[in-house]
């Protein structure tokens, strides 16, 4: 098939690497988000898949909006079968779904219906899941309730990050979509209707919600800062300013400490939550580079009583 791939972020390199490694399929042109301001130094950069499809010598697309009128008419030109989605961060508009024979078909980093929306991985760590995975559907204009073609899973490892299982996903989601489109060139895939039961929406993460509540369990605090992680970054306050909370893990026979409490040892450091403690393993204070929490805690002195958070 004549295909048109539509991403923006590194997630989406592998499955746009799996497409063009396949030999089966033509990809014609690449849709991805406009330059965006990055750095210091806020200079107008590429998006990922931007700069691979350049290096592949693919013809790219940056539309302000998917209704453009000259991105429309450009798209109509080429002519696609199908415009396989991974990660493009815009709603496309009915007529832009028109536009190739087979639609636009989404990779999407969970077991649909569950977690639907901007960020799936996250939930499904917060949620403390166990297997999750990708699915591949037809994009419709309901938020990811199209009817889905296959399925992939995966275990959700216990010192998994987003960051972490989202690698394993864009990898494993290559291979999938790939098979998918092969799937629809040869007749042999059918999509089929997601249940109406097991729904679950998991909307962008915000700073906000990445705010550690040490009254919750050891294992809901555990989660979080892993769910969190690389973004937006878990944190709580100490001394009336933020600290990200880059890595913690939870310590059962460590009782007795109550929510927030910070205990420093010579070469650990502990918080109470909501049942037993957790312990601070990586953290970041403002202004500060990443580091291990022993030697945060012994260059700010932690006294006696002193607590984390509110």
């Amino acid at each position: 098939m004549k295909l048109v791939f539509a991403g923006t972020p590194e997630v989406a390199v592998p499955a746009l690497d799996a497409l063009l490694a396949s030999g089966r399929h033509e990809v014609a042109a690449v849709v991805t988000r406009p330059d965006a301001p990055a750095g210091r130094g806020r200079r107008l950069v590429a998006s990922p898949v931007a700069e691979r499809a350049e290096e592949a010598g693919i013809e790219v697309l940056k539309p302000a909006r998917p209704r453009d009128p000259e991105f429309l008419a450009r798209l109509t030109e080429i002519a696609p079968d199908c415009c396989p989605v991974v990660a493009y961060g815009a709603l496309l508009p009915r007529v832009a779904l028109d536009i190739p024979a087979h639609g636009w078909v989404n990779l999407h980093f969970s077991l649909l219906p569950a977690w639907r929306g901007a960020a799936p991985v996250q939930h499904s760590i917060m949620a403390g899941d166990e297997i999750t995975g990708a699915s591949t559907f037809l994009i419709e204009e309901g938020l990811d309730s199209g009817p889905v073609y296959g399925t992939v899973t995966e275990e959700i490892r216990p010192t998994d990050t987003s960051g972490d299982l989202l690698t394993r996903l864009a990898f494993a989601g290559a291979g999938l979509l790939a098979a998918t489109m092969d799937g629809i060139e040869d007749g042999t895939l059918k999509a089929v209707p997601q249940p109406a039961e097991g729904i679950t929406l998991a909307p962008k993460i915000t700073v906000e919600d990445a705010q550690v509540d040490w009254e919750t369990p050891a294992l809901r605090v555990d989660r979080v800062v892993r769910g969190c992680t690389p973004a937006p970054g878990a944190w709580t306050t100490f001394r009336g300013e933020r600290l990200k909370l880059i890595q913690v893990t939870p310590v059962p026979d460590r009782a007795g400490l109550a929510p927030g409490r910070l205990a420093a040892g010579k070469n650990s450091v502990h918080v109470g939550t909501g049942s037993y403690a957790v312990e601070l393993l990586w953290v970041q204070a403002q202004g500060k580079k990443p580091m291990r929490a022993a030697d945060w805690a012994r260059g700010v002195r932690i006294t006696e009583g002193e607590t984390l958070g509110g």
